[in-house]
């Protein structure tokens, strides 16, 4: 038996060691336009992000803005202040979702833009693909996916972990 057949949505080995991961397709993302947003530190990612969610909100679209780093600030010029993130919120109900209420992650911001922090883990403790897996997995447990026209992932770009690259596979 390879170690294809022994770990669930494995695509395929890549390099000594390595694994790369397919998407869960229960957490796919349907009906909307997905964009990513990507780029080093400062160069105006949440800033450019922020703008597209305006932009299209003032088009009459519903938008939801996902930032994914764990400085969750990538919603702040829409809502006036920093967000508590998805991941933070799951530790404090023991990563069990039920508990939660989309009011306890979700933030409206400009022009009804629906605002969340994925936040992340902190360099070099863990998987950011996590971070944003149970992020939209929770987002769609609650139905906040069916009434939106465009998502709009704000990522980190300047990481080493494989794992940002997960809004790639909904864009």
């Amino acid at each position: 038996m390879s170690p294809r057949d022994e770990i669930p949505n494995l695509r395929g080995l890549d390099g000594e060691g390595s694994v790369q991961v397919a998407l869960d397709p229960s957490v796919r993302i349907d009906g909307a336009k997905v964009f990513s947003v990507y780029g080093k530190g400062g160069i105006g990612k949440s800033t450019t992000s922020s703008n597209l969610s305006a932009a299209f909100s003032m088009m009459g679209k519903r938008v939801l803005q996902i930032g994914c780093d764990p400085k969750h600030d990538s919603t702040f010029t829409l809502t006036g202040r920093l967000q508590p993130t998805v991941i933070d919120i799951l530790k404090e109900v023991d990563f069990h979702s039920e508990e939660l209420r989309p009011e306890d992650y979700v933030a409206t911001g400009f022009n009804g833009v629906k605002c969340v922090e994925a936040g992340g883990p902190p360099a070099g403790t863990g998987c950011g693909g996590y971070v944003v897996g149970q992020t939209v997995k929770l987002l769609k447990q609650h139905h906040l996916l069916e009434d939106t026209d465009v998502v709009i992932f704000d990522v980190l770009g300047d990481v080493v972990c494989g794992g940002f690259a997960a809004p790639l596979q909904h864009a």
